[in-house]
């Protein structure tokens, strides 16, 4: 993972990039980072295979990275709901199976 970290850093623009865990194995991380500050960044981290996801706070100005949270997000991902405005999906899938 600290590959993954090296190359997420130098990236410097905001955005998300494809970062190889190992190279060659297919186990592709998915970085995103994000301005929080003048001399700050935010990481974001995501193994897709693991269903894992990391968030860093990167300080440009000393080097330090700090870990700020990691969550296993693969029970989140099978909620059919969480937190939805008007139409819920469960309407909308109500209303395209009367047609």
């Amino acid at each position: 993972m600290g590959a993954g970290l090296v190359v997420a850093m130098t990236a410097g623009a905001s955005g998300v990039h494809a970062t190889p865990l190992v190279p060659g194995t297919g186990s592709d991380l998915i970085t995103l980072t994000t301005p929080i500050g003048e001399h700050r960044q935010q990481l974001t981290v995501i193994d897709p295979r693991m269903r894992v996801m990391g968030v860093y706070h990167i300080d440009g100005s000393s080097g330090e990275i700090a870990l700020k949270s990691v969550r296993n997000i693969s029970w989140d991902l099978q909620m059919s709901e969480f937190n939805a405005a008007n139409p819920l999906p469960r309407e909308i899938r109500s209303l395209l199976e009367q047609h």
